[in-house]
């Protein structure tokens, strides 16, 4: 019978290699985020050890490039009506999937994701022709059309999850207390989806900034940050990328926090 001093030890080991283990994930996952930060503040221009020195003259150079600044100042245009949008379309229809009958229920249901998972490429030459056979021209605009076709099924399946999981009696008990529809939506809806409507603005919004194939085959003269970076790396990375790339960790986090802080009821409830 082992004794428990071994036992100890073995508990030890054992936790020392669950330690181990998580943290070479984690610098699997954000060892390449460090280095970007890091080389970020370098003084020299050449992305190599040994650093040279600590310098701000590449956010300097960040602020100064106006094309850089216009191609920032796109993406999150873009991305911000691309999420208003599959929010606007995407959560009525997660509400006609669960609340209403109709022909063709089922197939729609799965025909919802097929533009999540088909690959951006063959969203984008789809839409383009669609655009040219109607003779719209090319902009953010199209981008966002384009974009909102193959992130709103997000909208919809989050939304969708989280109405199944609702109690009904709750909806019933406010119509028998003499709750108007809007006020049950209001009152009783909103507050139980408002997580899902959250996250899955959250997620459209990432995906949303950093989107390259359906970009790429619908913007017309306008660049978006991924485009312009895409453009740049082709002769080679620069500073003034891992300026950029830093702002983004820093706005990443800024959003991560927030969404914690507006769904922190929810977890207590």
């Amino acid at each position: 019978m082992a004794s428990p001093q071994s036992v100890r030890l073995g508990r030890l080991a054992g936790d020392g290699v669950f330690v181990a283990v998580i943290a070479a994930i984690l610098a699997y996952l954000y060892l390449p985020i460090v280095v970007l930060i890091i080389f970020s503040f370098n003084d020299s221009s050449s992305l190599t050890l040994p650093l040279s020195g600590f310098t701000w003259k590449w956010y300097d150079k960040f602020f100064a490039n106006e094309d850089l600044i216009t191609a920032l100042r796109n993406s999150f245009y873009v991305a911000i009506l691309t999420t208003a949008l599959t929010l606007l379309i995407g959560v009525p229809a997660a509400f006609a999937l669960d609340r209403l009958k109709f022909p063709g229920k089922t197939v729609f249901r799965r025909l919802i994701l097929l533009p999540l998972v088909l690959p951006g490429i063959i969203t984008g030459i789809s839409m383009l022709n669609l655009f040219k056979f109607i003779g719209m021209g090319l902009s953010l605009q199209t981008v966002i059309i384009g974009q909102s076709t193959a992130l709103m099924s997000i909208v919809v399946t989050q939304v969708f999850a989280r109405l199944q999981r609702l109690n009904r009696n709750l909806e019933e008990a406010a119509a028998d207390l003499g709750a108007k529809p809007w006020e049950s939506f209001f009152y009783i809806i909103l507050p139980n989806i408002r997580s899902a409507m959250i996250g899955s603005a959250l997620l459209s919004f990432t995906l949303s900034f950093d989107e390259i194939p359906v970009t790429f085959f619908l913007t017309g003269r306008d660049n978006t940050l991924p485009m312009y970076i895409w453009s740049t790396m082709r002769r080679g990375i620069t500073p003034e990328i891992n300026a950029v790339g830093t702002l983004i960790v820093a706005f990443s986090l800024l959003l991560i926090a927030l969404s914690v802080w507006l769904l922190k009821d929810d977890a207590r409830s």
